[in-house]
């Protein structure tokens, strides 16, 4: 480990696999209790797009994925709540056009470069000191705002309508949670890429709700497992020279499939898989 550490990249790493897990672990817990998962990977695809956009016009592509990023989980929102068809499909759409524009855009440009690999795929040894400061900005941002309004976004996850008969503003904090969500896309596309990213923001979580049942154990274990992951795959990935991003992702699996063989082997199967639960009081 003091080898490891000995390396200015590996400790860029390591801080940027931190701040990431925590962010990704902490969203997760949103996306599982308000079964959003098939929007993160909607938006997570969507980043693709937005950072074509980037290469094309010579910006930051984390910028351009960013702005993207948000306005299409903002389209998906505005089209699957008003709209007639499904969020399935209406995602589902989304994600196809994001990433056919993407590769149109690709396609166009003069400036692709290998450069692009490292947004699909993640390379967390490549986080140089700028990438660690955006990261750092971006993930206390999601993690701020996501404790100031952490009784209201857990209201509406647990009772949307009782929320809003008590004033609770649901469709902002429901467009607010999308946009941290893509947010949160965005800073995690060096550490696991755009591909894998939406894998984080369901498997802590996931892996959480196999110990318990209840917000705040989910909640604290999802951390946990994002820790685990994200640390534990980054020094596997150096001893055994694999792709680092594939390699989170990979360890995390296998966590919730340890967890997921505990729990059915104390248990056994269930038929009706009891849901997280809520406090009995959101709003006090």
């Amino acid at each position: 480990m003091t080898e490891i550490l000995a390396y200015g990249f590996m400790q860029k790493a390591l801080a940027a696999g931190i701040l990431v897990s925590i962010t990704c672990s902490v969203i997760s817990f949103f996306v599982l209790v308000n079964r959003l998962s098939f929007i993160g990977v909607g938006i997570s695809h969507a980043a693709f797009g937005g950072v074509a956009i980037g290469i094309l016009f010579g910006i930051d592509p984390t910028l351009s994925a960013v702005i993207f990023s948000v306005l299409t989980a903002w389209m998906i929102g505005i089209v699957s709540r008003r709209g007639r068809l499904n969020e399935d499909t209406t995602i589902g759409i989304f994600y196809a056009a994001a990433m056919a524009l993407g590769i149109v855009i690709i396609g166009l440009s003069r400036g692709y470069t290998v450069d692009l690999f490292g947004y699909l795929f993640g390379n967390i040894l490549a986080v140089t000191s700028t990438d660690l400061w955006i990261v750092a900005a971006l993930s206390l941002f999601v993690l701020g705002t996501v404790f100031y309004f952490f009784k209201e976004l857990l209201y509406i996850s647990f009772d949307e309508e009782s929320a809003q008969v008590n004033g609770v503003p649901v469709a902002f904090l429901y467009y607010y949670l999308l946009t941290l969500m893509a947010v949160t896309i965005v800073i995690s596309m060096k550490v696991v890429g755009i591909i894998l990213v939406s894998a984080l923001l369901v498997i802590p979580a996931a892996a959480a709700y196999e110990v318990s049942s209840h917000y705040k154990s989910v909640l604290i274990v999802s951390v946990i497992v994002g820790l685990v992951s994200a640390l534990g795959g980054l020094l596997v990935s150096y001893r055994f020279n694999t792709a680092s991003g594939a390699t989170i992702v990979l360890l995390a699996a296998a966590v919730f499939l340890l967890l997921f063989t505990i729990r059915s082997l104390r248990t056994g199967p269930k038929k009706d898989r009891v849901p997280v639960h809520g406090p009995s009081d959101p709003q006090g």
